[in-house]
């Protein structure tokens, strides 16, 4: 089966300071060439910002980053990678 596979970690952040610089560190580390995208993710019935966490959406179509390196990465910033 040719073609691009669409390979995607998601990384949950505790707050949008911490996703930020896990971007940033994502690209020295990691050296992600495609900008990882950033994602607010609002609890159910919650209207406080400080409530939302905040995902980092990565594409690895060429399935070059270890997924157990990534959840142990997140951790750094009390995050986590949520399974597909």
């Amino acid at each position: 089966m040719a073609g691009v596979s669409d390979v995607r970690h998601v990384l949950v952040l505790p707050d949008r300071d911490a996703a930020e610089e896990v971007v940033e560190a994502l690209r020295e580390r990691f050296a992600v060439a495609e900008e990882p995208q950033l994602v607010r993710d609002a609890l159910a019935g919650e209207d406080d910002a400080e409530d939302a966490q905040w995902l980092v959406v990565l594409r690895d179509e060429e399935e070059r980053l270890d997924p157990g390196e990534l959840d142990r990465f997140a951790g750094e910033w009390e995050g986590w990678r949520e399974e597909p």
